[in-house]
């Protein structure tokens, strides 16, 4: 006959639980990668929770930027040469676009849901 596990102890270990998805959640949802290579951004569009930071790392062996579309502008990074990186960490849900004003048909856009 099996004895019943005592209220506390099926609390603890629903606690143990609960803190070990969200601390996994989180740290799926913090950071994203964008890389710049063959005058494209890669992924170009990408979908992340709030609060989430994306970098952009230029591989091309020309400078680059990141810039929002939108007005007034969200982010915008200085040009960007080989190995360099931007940063922006995207708190507010939405769509934000974005393009290299050096080169302004590469775009892409992240989706903050």
């Amino acid at each position: 006959m099996m004895r019943p596990v005592p209220v506390s102890r099926r609390l603890a270990l629903a606690a143990i639980l609960f803190g070990m998805a969200s601390a996994s959640s989180a740290a799926q949802a913090s950071e994203a990668q964008v890389m710049i290579d063959n005058f494209t951004f890669s992924p170009a569009e990408i979908t992340v929770a709030p609060g989430t930071r994306i970098t952009w790392t230029n591989r091309d062996d020309i400078p680059h930027t990141v810039t929002a579309s939108a007005e007034p502008r969200a982010f915008k990074s200085s040009a960007l040469d080989t190995g360099d990186s931007f940063a922006f960490t995207f708190e507010a849900p939405g769509t934000y676009t974005y393009f290299c004003s050096l080169h302004p048909h590469m775009q892409g856009s992240i989706i903050v849901r």
